[in-house]
C-alpha cells in the first residue's frame, strides 16, 4: 500500500512539475525577448537566454519617464481604492442576502442575478456615464464602470455566508447583545478570511488590468493608467510599423517586438511582485478553519 501510494504521488508531482514549467515557460520567454535586440529576434526567434542583449526596449519605454510614473501611480491608485471600496459594497449586500429573514431576500437577489444576464449595453452605458454621471477624463472612469461591484462576487460571497458560518453563531451572538454592525465586524468578517481574500485578489488583478473604461471615457493623457497608456505605446507603434512600410517615416529602426515584450512585462511586473506576499494571506485564510472545536 505504502508503494502504491509513492508511486502515485511521484506521478502527481511529475504532472505538477510540468504543469509549472509550462506556466512559467512564456514568463521567462517575454522577459528574455524584452531584454534582446530587434535584429536577433528576428534571426533567432524567441529564446531563453538572451542572443544579443539589448536595452532599446526600454530605453524607448522610459523616454518618458515622468508619464510612466504618473501613470503607475494612478494605476496603484485605483487598484487599492478599487479593491476597497469593492469589498465594503459585496460585503454589506452579501451579508444581508444570506440572512434568511431579511424581508424581500427573494426580490433583491432576483435582481442581483438578473444584473448577471442583461445590461444596458456599451452605448446605452456610455452616454449615461459620461452626459448623467459626467466621469470622464476624472479617476471616477477607472474606478465606477464594471469594476465597482460585481453580482458574481456579492453571490460568491452570499454563498460562503450561508454554507460556511453557522447561523447558531450568530444567533448566540445576538443573545450576547451583540447588534447587526458588531456581529458583521467582529464576527462574520474574521470568519470569512478565505471569501474575502480570494475576491480581493481577483477585484484587485481586474482594476490592475483594466484598459478598456480608460479606452472608452479618458481623453487626457495626464489621467492614463499605466495599461491605457502602454496600450497607447503599443498603437503608436503600430502606426509607426505601416508608416515606415510605406516609405513615409524614417524611424523603421525602432524595437518593435521587444517593445511589446517589454510593454507586458511592465504591465505585470508589479503583480508579480506583490502576489507572493498577497499569496501568505490567502493561503491563510483558506486554512483556517471558521468554526474551531
Amino acid at each position: 500500500m505504502y508503494r502504491k501510494e509513492k508511486t502515485f504521488q511521484f506521478f502527481v508531482n511529475i504532472i505538477l512539475i510540468v504543469i509549472t514549467i509550462c506556466s512559467v515557460a512564456p514568463f521567462v520567454l517575454m522577459i528574455s525577448a524584452s531584454f534582446s535586440s530587434e535584429e536577433a529576434l528576428s534571426f533567432y526567434g524567441y529564446t531563453f537566454i538572451p542572443k544579443e542583449f539589448d536595452l532599446s526596449a526600454y530605453k524607448y519605454l522610459f523616454s518618458s519617464t515622468r508619464a510612466l510614473a504618473k501613470a503607475y501611480g494612478i494605476s496603484i491608485l485605483v487598484t487599492v481604492v478599487g479593491t476597497i471600496m469593492n469589498l465594503v459594497m459585496t460585503v454589506l449586500i452579501a451579508y444581508p442576502l444570506s440572512r434568511k429573514d431579511l424581508p424581500g431576500r427573494n426580490i433583491f437577489a432576483f435582481y442581483l442575478f438578473f444584473t448577471m444576464l442583461f445590461n444596458g449595453g456599451l452605448v446605452p452605458s456610455y452616454i449615461m456615464w459620461t452626459r448623467t454621471f459626467h466621469i470622464q477624463n476624472t479617476i471616477w472612469a477607472l474606478l465606477i464602470p464594471n469594476l465597482m461591484l460585481n453580482a458574481y462576487n456579492v453571490i460568491m460571497m452570499r454563498t460562503y455566508f450561508t454554507q460556511s458560518i453557522p447561523t447558531e453563531i450568530i444567533e448566540a451572538a445576538k443573545i450576547d447583545g451583540a447588534h447587526e454592525g458588531t456581529i458583521l465586524v467582529k464576527v462574520i468578517l474574521p470568519m470569512a478570511k478565505p471569501i474575502i481574500a480570494t475576491i480581493a485578489l481577483l477585484v484587485s488583478l481586474a482594476y490592475w488590468n483594466d484598459w478598456m473604461n480608460g479606452l472608452y471615457y479618458l481623453t487626457d493623457d495626464g489621467m492614463y493608467s499605466i495599461q491605457v497608456l502602454l496600450t497607447k505605446i503599443m498603437r503608436n507603434l503600430d502606426m509607426i510599423k505601416q508608416a515606415s512600410s510605406t516609405g513615409k517615416t524614417v524611424m523603421a529602426n525602432v524595437p518593435s517586438t521587444s517593445v511589446r515584450m517589454a510593454i507586458a512585462f511592465l504591465g505585470v511586473l508589479p503583480v508579480l511582485a506583490a502576489y507572493p506576499f498577497f499569496q501568505k494571506f490567502l493561503v491563510k485564510g483558506i486554512t483556517v478553519g471558521a468554526v474551531k472545536g
